[in-house]
């Protein structure tokens, strides 16, 4: 079953609040995504665990919804 990108995002923006997020519907089917997300919340945290965010987030869209999902999962770098 396929997920729309603006529900996609929606469910990404109530996780990550204050991110940047891109969306690239890979295959115009939305059922491949490549998703890059750049947070504070990611920070200090390892890849893994970043990415265990993300599926959380999207809870039973990962399980059930999804063909396909890349991710980039970046944290914001600070400029002075």
């Amino acid at each position: 079953m396929a997920v729309k990108q603006d529900v996609l995002r929606g469910c990404l923006e109530d996780a990550f609040p204050d991110s940047q997020i891109h969306i690239d519907d890979t295959m115009g089917d939305q059922d491949h995504y490549a998703v890059t997300i750049t947070s504070a919340a990611f920070m200090g945290k390892p890849l893994v665990q970043r990415h265990k965010m993300v599926y959380d987030a999207l809870g039973e869209m990962m399980e059930k919804r999804l063909h396909a999902l890349s991710l980039k999962t970046l944290t914001p770098t600070i400029e002075d």
